[in-house]
């Protein structure tokens, strides 16, 4: 069983990624964050195979989060996920340590896919 954790300031997001997520037998969302700040504390306790980050939140946005949590756990893939997903973004989220950039508005599927991809480690 895989373990994720949800970090997004929008609690119907972080609803909904749940619901999507827990849909795959091998996945379970091991718990959830409010900002970056809260996703570090979390991550920290729980140990998740995969952390999707929201760019834009209160406290500690997800660049922020990221570079702490991939200097905390290197071998932790983590997924962004935007509003607007930019090459300028993209870059950035690169910079930080994000392994994946999705934009929120994107397909299902293809969210599904990338976290499968992330979670098999074929993603580098």
């Amino acid at each position: 069983m895989k373990s994720i954790l949800i970090v997004d300031d929008n609690l119907a997001v972080r609803r909904s990624l749940r619901a999507l997520l827990e849909q795959h037998a091998d996945w379970k969302v091991c718990g959830e964050g409010e900002n970056g700040r809260e996703g570090i504390d979390k991550a920290q306790k729980l140990h998740p195979d995969l952390i999707i980050l929201d760019l834009s939140m209160p406290v500690m946005n997800g660049f922020e989060a990221a570079i702490q949590l991939k200097r905390l756990m290197p071998a932790v893939p983590l997924l962004m996920l935007t509003t607007f997903e930019t090459s300028q973004i993209s870059g950035a989220a690169t910079m930080a340590g994000i392994t994946t950039v999705k934009a929120k508005s994107g397909s299902t599927g293809d969210l599904i896919e990338s976290v499968q991809a992330l979670l098999d480690h074929t993603v580098e």
